[in-house]
Formats: C-alpha cells, sequence, structure tokens
C-alpha cells in the first residue's frame, strides 16, 4: 500500500491558485483540478454568505443593545450599526443573491444576535424582563434601508 501523494492544491495554495489562473487564461481545461477548483467556488459563495450574515448580526445585535440597555447607547453602537448596515449593501451591489440568504436566514440570524446581546450585556439572566420580541420585528428592507432613528423604537 502506497503513500497518498500530496497535489499542490494540499502542498502550496497560493501557486496552486496562481497555476490554475494560468491554465485557465490559456484554455488548458483538461489540465486544470477541477474538483479543487469547484471545492474552492463553493467555499467562496459560503464564505460571502456568512460575512453578510455577519454584518447583519453586529447590526441587530446592537439594535437590541439600544432597546435593552438605552442609558448606554452611545456613539460607538451607533457607528456600529451604521457601518454593518453599510457593508451589507455594498456587497448585496456585488451580489444580490446574497439577500436571499438574509432573508432566508433572518429569524436565526434574529436569535443570534439577542442572545449575543444579553450575553455581552451580561442581562442574559433577565432577559424576560426587557419583553424583547420573539420574533424579528423588523423586516429586511427595513433593516437596509429604514429610517434607523424610527426603525425599532426604544423601550
Amino acid at each position: 500500500m502506497g503513500t497518498p501523494t500530496k497535489s499542490l492544491y494540499d502542498t502550496d495554495f497560493a501557486e496552486w491558485t496562481a497555476q490554475t489562473a494560468e491554465l485557465l487564461r490559456q484554455g488548458r481545461f483538461d489540465a486544470v483540478d477541477v474538483e479543487s477548483l469547484a471545492e474552492e467556488i463553493e467555499d467562496l459563495g459560503k464564505s460571502q454568505r456568512a460575512a453578510v450574515r455577519s454584518q447583519l448580526v453586529r447590526m441587530l445585535k446592537h439594535l437590541i443593545k439600544q432597546r435593552i440597555q438605552p442609558e448606554r447607547d452611545g456613539a460607538s453602537w451607533r457607528t456600529s450599526i451604521v457601518s454593518a448596515r453599510t457593508e451589507i449593501q455594498l456587497r448585496l451591489e456585488d451580489s444580490p443573491s446574497l439577500r436571499r440568504h438574509l432573508l432566508d436566514t433572518l429569524q436565526a440570524t434574529y436569535e443570534i444576535a439577542a442572545r449575543d446581546a444579553f450575553a455581552e450585556t451580561r442581562l442574559a439572566a433577565r432577559a424576560a424582563e426587557f419583553d424583547l420580541p420573539k420574533s424579528c420585528p423588523c423586516a429586511l428592507d427595513e433593516l437596509l434601508e429604514g429610517d434607523l432613528e424610527t426603525l425599532w423604537p426604544r423601550r
């Protein structure tokens, strides 16, 4: 039984990408490691979905913090909300299909943001006192294009 041979993909990813790009430019498709290329393309899509969802978590988390700790609301939370929203909008300009991913995961994303907001503020044990909606109270379009000052009324 022999030792499996490692490919350039396994041993030097940067060189593999350079060589693969050159092979594609030359039209030498038969020389391309198609399985690894397909895997990398899929991973790029996953990475884009994860990045845009991460920004939505950040935005929702700070909106929730504003609601549960209005006395601590300040420029840093507002800056975080605005910058997360801008990052999402920029990514959606480049890849409009990411909107569908955000729509499909909005409720789960909201739940993650709520859990994280309560954990970060050390208020998890008192979460029931804050009467936070179980479902995301805003539609995705409202989050991405609505007036941030009236988007989600504070208590």
